[in-house]
């Protein structure tokens, strides 16, 4: 039976919140989570675990090095990372990891990382199938949602989920380090869902929850009309007054 652990604990009780089926985040098997273990290592949703069902059990331990370097490499076929991912766990034929397992991987090795959790929200989905996608999530809507999910978010095209999807969440992370100096709270996935990480599970949850409202209100303002978003001077100022950034830290640790 595996060990609990308060970092096993934690992302446990957080994939049951993020399943809570009223929240309309996930159904069925939909959905992963993860958290870092220690520099080397993270727990991953095992594949064909559900979130709603979630126990130690449901989690594979993997090594996060050999999964960076499936980054860098050349294209796998499925067979191919399928053993990949088996041998990246530090327990070897007990489970096998999401198919989703390397993004979380890459998320992870950010020192400001220690949870992720991906989901499939109804809100954010009917945005993220629809033709204006790109458009309708480019805007900063109201203080709440940067406060909560940060001033810019990673939009990544649709590809195929797995390898292909990691190397382009990858990319877009990349792009977002190099300008803003520290990775992504929220990266949305074309025609897929959204990917919430942060050094607290409050902190995934919040992002979850809130990046859902945002979805709900840019339907509504659709429906009534054109979406207003924030200038570019109002943003800035919401990310860099002190009072928010105090509510912050308050929103991320609890």
């Amino acid at each position: 039976m595996k060990q609990h652990t308060p970092v096993l604990d934690e992302l446990v009780e957080m994939s049951l919140r993020l399943a809570e089926p009223e929240r309309e985040l996930l159904i069925l098997g939909e959905g992963n989570t993860s958290a870092r273990v220690d520099e080397a290592s993270f727990y991953v949703k095992a594949s064909g675990a559900k979130l709603c069902e979630s126990k130690p059990e449901s989690f594979a331990q993997v090594k996060i090095e050999p999964l960076l370097e499936l980054l860098e490499g050349p294209e796998l076929d499925d067979e191919q990372i399928k053993e990949a991912l088996s041998a990246a766990c530090v327990e070897p034929g007990v489970m096998r990891p999401s198919t989703e397992t390397v993004f979380h991987a890459m998320l992870l090795s950010h020192e400001q990382v220690r949870f992720v959790g991906h989901t499939h929200p109804v809100a954010v989905n009917s945005i993220l199938c629809s033709s204006r996608w790109r458009e309708l999530f480019s805007a900063r809507l109201f203080p709440d949602e940067i406060v909560v999910c940060g001033h810019e978010y990673v939009l990544v095209d649709y590809t195929d989920p797995g390898l292909p999807l990691a190397k382009a969440v990858w990319q877009g992370v990349a792009d977002f380090v190099e300008r803003n100096g520290g990775p992504p709270r929220t990266i949305l996935i074309q025609n897929h869902g959204l990917i919430a990480s942060g050094e607290t599970p409050a902190m995934v949850d919040n992002i979850t929850a809130m990046l859902d409202k945002t979805a709900r209100i840019i339907l509504g303002a659709c429906a009534v009309g054109e979406l207003h978003g924030l200038s570019e001077e109002n943003v800035r100022r919401i990310t860099t007054r002190p009072d928010e950034l105090y509510r912050q830290k308050g929103l991320d640790e609890r």
